[in-house]
């Protein structure tokens, strides 16, 4: 049987935007959002984070931190909330890198859907009742893509896209949100 998933973006969604993280110090959970992703939990839905992590491509910090980062995120989730995601696919790719082997113009970099479709080829998933939660309008651009529903949250970037970016875009949420966890809640409790 098919599951609704909510897919998040990470930076600027569940923790602090901080440009790049190329140290685990400069890992922050956002306000609620352990407390966010245990809703999910609670609720039936697949908690999916869906990340751009170019700075492995661009050579800022190696693949291992971001999986080091990962580890931290799901140690401070199930501390904080007893918060469980059920996976975290990333692209760490960008053409324009300097690493070899990670500058490449791929299929899984946002708004491209190759994130999903991993998602989807180890899921079950009802993409027509699933949805999407971000900070830009390139998770926006993704959610169209994909074929899910696209929820805008104003923290990270999003005060700035709703602002200056998403009115020229074709990509539009179906809900803007404070942060994460008003946007799950809006998602659980049936739009």
């Amino acid at each position: 049987m098919k599951r609704a998933a909510v897919f998040l973006d990470r930076d600027g969604t569940i923790n602090e935007q901080m440009g790049y993280i190329n140290h685990p110090s400069r890992f922050k959970l956002l306000p609620g959002a352990a407390e966010a992703v245990r809703l999910l939990n609670d609720s039936g839905y697949l908690s999916i984070i869906v990340s751009n992590q170019s700075g492995v491509a661009r050579g800022y910090y190696p693949i291992d931190l971001v999986h080091e980062t990962h580890l931290l995120l799901e140690e401070k989730l199930k501390e904080q909330a007893g918060a469980v995601v059920d996976a975290i696919v990333f692209c760490p790719h960008h053409p324009q890198g300097v690493v070899p082997e990670f500058t490449v113009e791929c299929r899984c970099r946002k708004p491209k859907t190759g994130l999903m479709d991993q998602a989807c080829r180890d899921f079950h998933i009802d993409l027509g009742r699933s949805f999407m939660i971000g900070d830009t309008c390139t998770d926006m651009e993704f959610a169209r893509q994909g074929g899910v529903k696209g929820v805008l949250v104003k923290t990270g970037y999003g005060l700035g896209e709703i602002a200056y970016v998403l009115p020229g875009r074709r990509a539009k949420p179906v809900h803007i949100a404070d942060g994460l966890l008003d946007a799950v809640r809006w998602v659980a409790h049936g739009e």
